[in-house]
């Protein structure tokens, strides 16, 4: 599979985490944007497109965000949801899913690559081009 095409969206507060989104192209058919550009503590890398999880209610069925402790809907108590075991239970990671996401490590590399290269070069380049 070929990266055909990589934009690069940056994000103007120069502060925060989140430097740029990215649309990737792959072999002129298929695209995958909301990929995240991040700021990390060893260094720039990529974040895959995600989706809150949801859980429903048992009163009214009303899909609320996990680690909710009442229903937006009914206003009913939710059930406590343990993670699995060696899962911390207030981890982020949990109230996430990717939605598309490489399966090998070497595919996940080729595609850091490119969306980085691509950031770094439109970081320097001109505004409004």
């Amino acid at each position: 599979m070929e990266i055909t095409e990589v934009r690069i969206f940056l994000k103007d507060s120069p502060d925060k985490k989140l430097k740029a989104y990215a649309t990737v192209t792959f072999d002129n058919a298929f695209v995958v944007r909301n990929i995240k550009v991040i700021e990390g503590t060893k260094g720039l890398f990529i974040a895959m497109p995600s989706r809150k999880i949801k859980q429903p209610c048992v009163k009214c069925n009303f899909k609320n965000e996990a680690r909710s402790k009442y229903c937006n809907q009914c206003g009913s108590q939710l059930p406590f949801v343990a993670a699995p075991v060696g899962q911390e239970v207030n981890s982020a990671a949990n109230e996430q899913k990717d939605i598309a996401h490489p399966i090998t490590q070497s595919f996940r590399d080729y595609l850091q690559k490119r969306v980085l290269e691509a950031y770094e070069q439109e970081k320097v380049r001109p505004s409004g081009v």
